[in-house]
């Protein structure tokens, strides 16, 4: 049985690859767990915006310090942008996995501002990086911000991102955009390489006792599965871009619907938080044998089968869909005496 499949222009054992979560990739010995498990390849943890930030500040703080005094100490430091401060113990990070392992390393920064991706976007791609994932996190607030504007922001990150690196250049998406299918185009005019559909935003909860705004983070269900499923089945065909799934992606069937919709890959998190690294090899085994039972030669040929493009009733990913289901949704009603 052939699982091999490609992302981001690397040839991939199978399609199942860990996504970034960083209790499982923050650790090196959990990345060789991964390899030995089955996973074809490990997308790391993000380095976030508000690192370098903060080690940039810390620089500047320590590198005036001292300098009311004399004033010719300032001549002792390079300029900043020939410094390279910033999250070193990241780029070691990316060395040391791409020397114990031989699956792609897939590098993720986070952040919501061009800022310095375009020097540690150099950085990361000389440490080793088989691959780059952009994942811009951002909650516009802003009454004035048009959603043609922040649209314009991602795709400017996006722009300066891939004339700064050579190597490949996935865009982590969330939902929310007005028109998804036509961001999805502008990124692939952008020179994106692939998308990730979707990003899990954050949501804090509120603390009635205490008052305070606390962290609550949730791992996905099975139900989030639907709505990234339903975009790459929309978007497959229609952009030419690969396109990476994410959320809601526990079982060796999920990936298997994920794949039919027209996923290159499957991104894996919350069930191996759940289950164990391990789980790699239970979700390889079933999608192994479901291709087999169905009698599916390879993952390349059942990829796309049940897209938009390819699905006998197209209509069903769009607006009729949600007619028909209300038609045929029967409620449970009580008993009345």
């Amino acid at each position: 049985m052939n699982l091999t499949t490609t992302y981001l222009g690397l040839e991939l054992r199978s399609p199942l690859v860990v996504g970034a979560a960083a209790p499982l990739s923050e650790d090196l010995d959990n990345i060789k767990r991964m390899e030995d498990a089955g996973a074809a390849a490990v997308v790391l943890h993000s380095l976030f915006e508000e690192q370098i930030e903060q080690e940039m500040a810390e620089f500047h703080h320590h590198s005036l310090y001292g300098t009311e005094s004399f004033a010719e100490a300032l001549t002792y430091f390079p300029e900043p942008d020939i410094f390279h401060v910033g999250p070193d113990l990241y780029l070691e990070h990316i060395r040391r996995a791409k020397e114990m392992t031989q699956i792609p390393i897939i590098a993720s920064l986070n952040g919501s501002s061009i800022g310095g991706w375009t020097s540690y976007g150099r950085q990361i791609e000389q440490a080793g990086a088989d691959a780059l994932e952009l994942n811009i996190y951002a909650i516009p607030t802003d009454v004035n911000l048009s959603g043609t504007d922040l649209e314009a922001q991602y795709l400017e990150i996006l722009t300066a991102v891939k004339s700064a690196i050579a190597i490949p250049v996935a865009v982590k998406l969330s939902p929310y955009f007005t028109n998804l299918a036509n961001l999805a185009h502008q990124c692939q005019l952008r020179g994106a390489d692939a998308l990730v559909l979707f990003n899990r935003f954050y949501q804090p909860d509120i603390d009635i006792e205490t008052l305070e705004v606390v962290p609550h983070v949730l791992l996905s269900t099975a139900q989030e599965m639907r709505l990234p499923m339903r975009w790459i089945a929309l978007l497959y065909g229609r952009v030419a871009l690969d396109l990476a799934a994410s959320g809601g992606i526990h079982k060796g069937e999920d990936v298997v619907r994920m794949l039919m919709a027209g996923a290159q890959v499957t991104l894996l998190v919350s069930t191996l938080l759940r289950h164990g690294i391990e789980h790699l090899r239970t979700l390889e085994q079933d999608l192994e044998q479901w291709l087999e039972e169905y009698e599916y030669p390879s993952v390349r040929a059942l990829q796309g089968t049940m897209s938009q493009a390819s699905c006998p009733t197209p209509s069903e990913f769009e607006r009729v869909q949600y007619m028909k289901a209300i038609q045929t949704y029967h409620p449970h009603l009580a008993h009345r005496r």
